[in-house]
């Protein structure tokens, strides 16, 4: 097995860009949701009740934070000032995060319809993933729980084959969202995979992803018109498990050592779940 592509997605729920290489850190993917948009009182806002969002390409500068849209003027975006700041939310965490300049806002809220803010998680913010399933003060930014989303090519290409046989089209791995493709021949070998090594690096494969309404939007349009993976995920991916309800694909991992890994690299399993993780049973056609 080895890697098969990267990605960051430097302002969380915005399109993503795709590397050759990454750095890993405590955070996972340095650049990987480190900027945020929010609504005025700071609840952080994503393509689940903004579609928009996947419009928006980033391009990170050594100077500024440049935000593109189709039809309207590049936002460039300098470097917030650290004392300027506020309070959000992601879910149930609270993070004190350094907040862009006023125009950029201004500009962002018109190209979006209603007023938001753009936030960033600088040095000085702080935010944890859950201890019970990535273990204490494992650090993550704006991502929805923790720092890597990892996913492998056998289980998309399983989950169309059930999307093909029902006549329902087909999707692309953007619809998930991944940091880490692992090319895979099997389907759902992931659920088996306690532990992982990618270049000499540990990731504990911590909790399977739950997957919502985002990825039925093409992530270029934000539309959702087209072919939508819920259903086929509904009939094949169905937890079992209360602590982590409704369709799943991927799982969360939590990096256990720093370096660089690079697409090609080798994969190797370093510990195993032989149980797999419990899913509900298919109904018989």
């Amino acid at each position: 097995m080895r890697v098969s592509d990267l990605f960051i997605y430097p302002l969380k729920s915005a399109r993503g860009i795709a590397l050759p290489a990454a750095d890993i850190d405590a955070y996972g993917l340095p650049g990987d949701r480190r900027a945020m948009i929010t609504d005025a009182q700071g609840h952080f806002i994503t393509q689940r009740e903004l579609p928009d969002l996947a419009r928006i390409e980033v391009r990170p500068e050594a100077s500024a934070f440049r935000l593109l849209m189709q039809g309207k003027t590049d936002i460039s975006v300098p470097p917030p000032q650290p004392e300027n700041r506020m309070d959000v939310t992601v879910w149930k965490s609270a993070v004190s995060a350094a907040v862009a300049d006023p125009e950029s806002n201004r500009q962002l809220s018109e190209w979006l319809g209603r007023e938001v803010r753009l936030v960033f998680f600088d040095g000085q913010a702080r935010r944890t993933a859950n201890a019970e399933w990535a273990g204490e003060a494992t650090p993550v930014t704006f991502t929805d729980g923790y720092q890597i989303l990892v996913t492998t090519t056998g289980s998309l290409k399983a989950l169309n084959a059930d999307l093909a046989a029902h006549s329902e089209g087909s999707v692309g791995m953007e619809r998930f969202r991944p940091n880490i493709v692992i090319d895979t021949d099997e389907a759902w070998p992931e659920d088996r995979w306690a532990a992982i090594e990618i270049a000499g690096i540990r990731f504990d494969l911590v909790k399977p992803c739950s997957r919502c309404i985002m990825t039925t939007q093409d992530q270029l349009t934000g539309s959702r018109e087209g072919p939508n993976p819920m259903p086929a995920m509904g009939r094949v991916r169905m937890s079992a498990d209360r602590r982590v309800p409704g369709p799943l694909f991927g799982w969360n991992a939590t990096p256990r050592g720093s370096g660089r890994i690079t697409i090609g690299d080798t994969v190797n399993i370093v510990e195993e779940r032989p149980e797999g993780w419990a899913l509900k049973r298919r109904a018989a056609a």
